[in-house]
């Protein structure tokens, strides 16, 4: 089933409390209108959030640290472990009717990957899954993180989603040594312009992120004026 009514977005840099807010906003309207769609696009000061299944563990430096850096810290209700956000970095937060793709979740989660995955293809960067795990790799390093989370109509029937991706373009990739990604231990992090040695425009990115999510989830995207 298609999503013909999916307004993006585009938030360009915001706190992310002030993006969780509109969120649970979008969740609601989305709730009471099952024929409507959100995707937000946007850049967060830097941020390290931590998820259902995550631990304080996994962030390795104080809070004193953190102020120092000029990284919050969040407790978030989607699921997965601890992430970093910030500037140079995607994140995408679709707000959708699951019902569209039959209540799964992991078929959505499969499906964000999918989109990510296409639009580097674009830039001739090949990606794809590690069995188990979330999000994009190339090679063993992690390119995209996914979390999500699916909140239930009242009629017990649909879901919507929230949060969504995280795609590293060009971030301080310093941060991530400050905490376990995805309490992950064995793997790294990269982002695009590590892997092309090249400059990279956020705001292409987005376009073409877009098209590749058209294209995905047979998507009719407009973007927000």
């Amino acid at each position: 089933m298609t999503l013909q009514n999916c307004k993006v977005i585009d938030l360009g840099t915001i706190e992310y409390g002030a993006a969780f807010q509109l969120q649970k906003e979008a969740v609601q309207e989305v709730m009471d209108d099952s024929g409507k769609a959100r995707v937000y696009l946007l850049e967060h000061p830097p941020v390290y959030t931590i998820g259902r299944s995550g631990t304080e563990q996994n962030v390795l430096i104080g809070t004193q640290q953190m102020e120092e850096l000029g990284i919050s810290l969040f407790e978030v209700d989607r699921g997965g472990d601890v992430t970093y956000h910030g500037p140079g970095q995607l994140v995408g937060y679709p707000i959708l009717p699951l019902d569209r793709f039959g209540n799964d979740v992991r078929r959505y989660i499969r499906m964000l990957e999918e989109v990510v995955i296409r639009m580097l293809s674009t830039y001739g960067i090949e990606s794809g899954r590690i069995a188990g795990m979330s999000g994009v790799w190339v090679g063993n390093e992690k390119i995209s993180a996914v979390g999500v989370k699916a909140t239930p109509a009242k009629d017990g029937n649909r879901f919507i989603s929230s949060h969504g991706f995280s795609l590293n373009v060009n971030p301080n990739m310093d941060h991530f040594s400050y905490i376990i990604p995805c309490g992950i231990t064995d793997k790294g992090v990269t982002s695009m312009e590590r892997l092309l040695h090249t400059e990279v425009s956020i705001d292409q990115v987005k376009q073409r992120w877009v098209k590749s999510f058209e294209e995905v989830f047979e998507a009719t995207c407009k973007f927000a004026d």
